[in-house]
């Protein structure tokens, strides 16, 4: 994805909910949705009724922000959902959950999926024993992906474990902390992926 220099918590603010960008932040009582819980700008705190392709294209801008994908790989990975067999808006929610980054971050390796992306970007972690520096690479089932053992004495690698090890890990993917090694255990249903999404939104705005 192409660098983006937007406040991170303007997103937020922006899409009305927490997307839970910034990792520890997110949780504390420094979270600027919490302080301010309306979208920036003079006219943020105003209420705007948005036509029904508004709230299509903030569904979908909101799903971009949360998973930091560009608009051309978004919309390949939507083109990728709709050939295969099934429900489209869940196939797209798949690929998006199957993305490196999402996967080093759900395994509790990273405190969010910005932070997830860099440290994918830096190659501190290997893939079935391979080193992969490409956070879009798409994790298969039954793939294991590892800190490499070099970056796992890392200070901020420690600090992350002791952070993520208090969250929830979902149950189609398996992490030891200690060992910091995990492996994806299938694909994720659709009750697995705990985002406040609604694909289906996304579905119409492509099918227009």
């Amino acid at each position: 994805m192409a660098r983006d220099t937007k406040a991170v918590c303007r997103k937020c603010r922006r899409e009305g909910e927490k997307l839970f960008l910034k990792g520890e932040r997110c949780f504390s009582d420094k979270c600027a949705i919490e302080r301010r819980p309306y979208a920036p700008g003079e006219q943020g705190n105003k209420r705007q009724k948005l036509s029904e392709f508004g709230v299509q294209l903030r569904e979908k801008q909101k799903v971009r922000q949360i998973y930091g994908v560009s608009e051309s790989q978004f919309k390949k990975y939507f083109e990728m959902a709709d050939n295969k067999p099934g429900i489209t808006g869940e196939n797209f929610l798949k690929i998006l959950e199957s993305r490196l980054d999402n996967i080093v971050y759900r395994l509790g390796f990273a405190a969010s999926r910005n932070e997830a992306r860099q440290l994918v970007r830096h190659g501190h972690f290997l893939v079935n024993g391979e080193r992969v520096d490409i956070p879009s690479y798409l994790v298969e089932e039954g793939d294991e992906v590892e800190v490499k053992d070099s970056s796992k004495d890392m200070k901020r690698m420690q600090e992350i474990v002791e952070f993520t090890g208090q969250q929830n890990i979902p149950a189609w993917v398996e992490a030891n902390l200690e060992n910091k090694t995990g492996k994806v255990l299938k694909e994720p249903e659709r009750e697995d992926i705990d985002l406040p999404v609604r694909e289906q939104l996304i579905v119409e705005f492509y099918s227009r």
